[in-house]
């Protein structure tokens, strides 16, 4: 093989390898997914789910390639107010006795500037799913600023904020609509392995 073609099978190499992806992991300390809704317009509502699980797949070198998958447990609703998340979780709306988990399964990411993606996927909440879209800001990438002083916080790490707005009668929740559903996510993730 001479000097030429072994440079050309390099470069075809090149061309067809899978490109490399990080994994990275919710850091569950740091990751909140918060939610608002109208109170019949006389006042917005706020809660949170505190149980959330999340992988992402970042390629660095093709962002559009990456893939986010992420997991929430509809029993960790919170309002401030026990009647109110009882109720929340109960048949009127979430039902988490019957459908326990509320998932996201990124179906496509296209990058919008330097730092901010669309991340399009499928929402599943009460068993019911539906395309929904990420407005997505990444906000750290790299060496956590801890790093050098906790230990927990070496490595590499992500962050991102997030945000989209639902029907929750599209997915079944709710006897009646108080409109769209504000959802509102912020995480650091750090990197597996």
């Amino acid at each position: 093989m001479t000097f030429k073609s072994t440079i050309a099978a390099v470069a075809l190499m090149a061309t067809v390898a899978p490109a490399y992806a990080q994994t990275y992991k919710t850091d569950q300390g740091h990751t909140e997914v918060r939610f608002g809704w109208s109170h019949a317009g006389v006042s917005t509502q706020h809660g949170e789910f505190t149980t959330v699980e999340g992988v992402l797949d970042l390629n660095a070198d093709d962002i559009e390639a990456s893939t986010l998958n992420v997991t929430i447990d509809a029993g960790s609703v919170a309002s401030g107010f026990g009647p109110l998340d009882d109720h929340l979780k109960s048949a009127d709306f979430l039902e988490v006795e019957t459908y326990p988990e509320i998932t996201f399964v990124s179906t496509g990411i296209k990058r919008t500037g330097d730092s901010t993606a669309d991340v399009t996927g499928d929402l599943t909440i009460h068993g019911v799913t539906k395309p929904v879209v990420l407005k997505a800001t990444l906000t750290h990438q790299g060496e956590h600023p801890l790093g050098s002083i906790i230990d927990y916080y070496k490595g590499d790490w992500v962050a991102f904020s997030a945000s989209t707005e639902i029907d929750h009668m599209e997915f079944g929740v709710g006897s009646f609509s108080t409109g769209p559903i504000t959802i509102a996510i912020d995480t650091e993730m750090k990197a597996d392995g």
